[in-house]
């Protein structure tokens, strides 16, 4: 009996340790098919994390934008270079002074010298020095940074991450392909050399490597016909008027962390709050138009009350080109000429971080994109990364992050992807959106939504500016470009070559300076602004700019300085499901109606409008108003 009871015993046990080896087998199996990083986070000895006992350096991050490894493709040697040549060709015009580029071209990985910055001594072109090693990738290293707080300190972990499916956050999360290792990006900020000064086409309103974006796999066809077909989930529409009730909601019921401890800056908010509320009625005001506005009286008093007491700081840290070297042409201009212009300023910037009202992290979405997205990924976890590094970092060596968990600071971004880049560790920012979806995380009340402005020309972005006299406007309505998303493709379904006094097309012929588009904007009532892949459009500033009354077509789109501008007072809103009565819809507005909407789109325009040297009620000002005005609303005392 024993001896039965002894094997018994022997055999359950070798099923057992069969069964532990099988799980084991099966757990490595797993880290090494969903790892990408593990070579990257791996070292010598095996270990695969790393513990320094100092504060994240600013180096890493400045590694990531400098450092490539490039292998060469005809010896299979890693070449190693220091660009330091440039070229005598850029005409001065298209520099508009220290540390900024215009809109670049896409160049091959063997044109390395274009990587250009300017030198802000002297505004000769000089170049950032692209260190191109055989010593392995501080790209990888850098994507795998975590910075873990604790009560004892900044405990920053080298670590080993599972790229599962739900972290591709693209253009489209229903179309992604299969997960992909992530490889930093070899090819340098494009075409930063040999720079024009004039952008040729509305045609090119996203990268080329984005247009294409969704890939073969797509099931979106060219033109959609019934939702039924696409895997596209219809969303739930919200419209301009539920967007006013969350606004008012959001100044009744929303407020931001209360701080960890208290400061004189609060106070300063509160009692501002308490002025803009109480703000003295107005009717008549220079350079103001009362039916614009939601309420004149307090956009008047809170804009005076900006001049009188905002301070802004600008954070240093982080390197070009990601941070402080922004574009200044083409459809992104908007996070740009922001950039340029608060740090530059005298005004409200404040060296004293203690004064400060609000925190600027200044970094540009598109260049994050030139700089690390890999083409053909269709994964920009690694751009997220590199932000939330950034951010730790910030919150590492300042301790005014943490004071409000993030909730004074602000940033300024206009690429499509800045949404789902920055809804993680920078959720509670003041986020400044060109892509402004109340769908894709949009907080009404506490984000701006930011004008996209087409800026072709950077020495003078407001030449061509105005159109024909409203009884020489002879088109009914205009639109033309891309078949970016599913919108545009329903439009011209039913509307292009279907009637003549609905001028909609697809791509227009290149001309120069985009003469036939630009004409064709300046010389029609009301310029179609459709949406792309996303929510927002230039064409809606364009359409200010030209003195078109604008159509917005745009289901959740939250419009620009939504939370002083009465856009129903000068501009069209159709929903997406209402393209087939387009006409009938416009047609339907009285003459009388569309005359007071075109005078008023030329009263709002100076809103709209950039200029090298800031203007009282500009763009610049207008941006930085909305991020005061919704600190304001949304601070709390301690």
């Amino acid at each position: 009996m024993g001896q039965a009871f002894f094997s018994i015993f022997q055999l359950e046990t070798k099923r057992l340790l069969w069964l532990i080896g099988i799980t084991f087998a099966v757990f490595l199996l797993f880290q090494y098919s969903e790892l990408p990083y593990l070579a990257a986070t791996t070292t010598s000895s095996g270990s695969s994390r790393f513990h320094p006992a100092d504060p994240p350096s600013e180096s890493i991050l400045n590694n990531v934008t400098t450092d490539f490894d490039i292998a060469n493709s005809t010896n299979g040697h890693v070449l190693e270079r220091i660009v330091n040549s440039t070229s005598s060709s850029i005409e001065k015009d298209n520099v508009l002074g220290a540390g900024f580029v215009l809109e670049p071209k896409k160049v091959s990985i063997s044109n390395t010298s274009s990587l250009v910055g300017f030198d802000e001594s002297d505004e000769n072109p000089v170049v950032e020095n692209v260190r191109i090693s055989d010593n392995g990738s501080a790209i990888e290293q850098a994507e795998n940074l975590e910075l873990k707080s604790s009560n004892n300190g900044m405990d920053m972990n080298f670590t080993r991450e599972v790229n599962t499916s739900s972290e591709l956050e693209h253009k489209s999360d229903t179309y992604l392909s299969p997960p992909v290792e992530m490889k930093p990006n070899i090819t340098p900020p494009q075409g930063l050399l040999n720079i024009s000064n004039e952008i040729d086409s509305e045609n090119d309103e996203r990268p080329k490597d984005e247009v294409n974006v969704l890939g073969k796999n797509s099931s979106i066809s060219s033109m959609p016909k019934e939702n039924k077909d696409s895997r596209i989930a219809v969303p739930k529409v919200t419209s301009i008027s539920e967007m006013n009730e969350l606004l008012l909601k959001s100044r009744v019921s929303y407020r931001s962390m209360r701080p960890r401890w208290s400061s004189s800056v609060d106070n300063e908010l509160l009692k501002v709050r308490s002025e803009i509320e109480n703000a003295p009625i107005v009717e008549n005001v220079d350079n103001l138009y009362a039916p614009l506005y939601r309420n004149l009286s307090m956009f008047k008093r809170s804009y005076e009350l900006m001049e009188e007491t905002l301070k802004v700081y600008v954070y240093r840290e982080g390197s070009k080109p990601i941070m402080h070297l922004p574009y200044l042409l083409g459809i992104y201009a908007s996070e740009g000429w922001f950039m340029r212009q608060m740090e530059g300023n005298k005004r409200f910037v404040t060296k004293d971080p203690k004064k400060a009202h609000l925190f600027y992290l200044p970094f540009s979405s598109r260049m994050l994109e030139e700089t690390l997205y890999v083409p053909d990924s269709h994964n920009n976890r690694n751009l997220r990364k590199y932000l939330n590094g950034y951010v730790d970092l910030i919150a590492a060596k300042h301790p005014f992050w943490n004071r409000t968990g993030g909730a004074d600071h602000f940033l300024v971004a206009c690429h499509d992807w800045a949404p789902t880049e920055t809804r993680q560790n920078m959720a509670k920012c003041i986020r400044a959106l060109c892509n402004s979806d109340v769908k894709e995380g949009f907080v009404i009340g506490k984000d701006v939504s930011l004008p996209e402005t087409y800026v072709r020309n950077a020495q003078k972005p407001t030449r061509d500016i105005g159109g024909r006299p409203v009884s020489k406007r002879k088109t009914l309505a205009f639109f033309a470009g891309g078949m970016h998303g599913y919108v545009r493709p329903i439009l011209l379904q039913h509307w292009e070559n279907k009637d003549p006094d609905m001028k909609i097309f697809g791509i227009l012929p290149k001309s120069k300076g985009n003469r036939n588009y630009i004409q064709y904007m300046k010389s029609s009532k009301y310029c179609i602004c459709a949406k792309g892949y996303e929510v927002n459009s230039p064409r809606v500033v364009e359409a200010i700019f030209y003195e078109c009354v604008p159509v917005i077509i745009s289901d959740n789109f939250v419009p620009p300085f939504f939370e002083v501008l009465n856009w129903e007072s000068f501009a069209v809103i159709v929903l997406e499901k209402d393209i087939p009565n387009l006409k009938s819809i416009l047609l339907s507005i009285p003459q009388k109606r569309y005359l007071q909407m075109q005078m008023r789109v030329k009263k709002v325009q100076q809103h709209f409008l950039w200029h090298r040297s800031p203007e009282k009620y500009d763009m610049f000002h207008m941006i930085l108003h909305s991020i005061w005005f919704n600190r304001v609303f949304t601070t709390r005392a301690r």
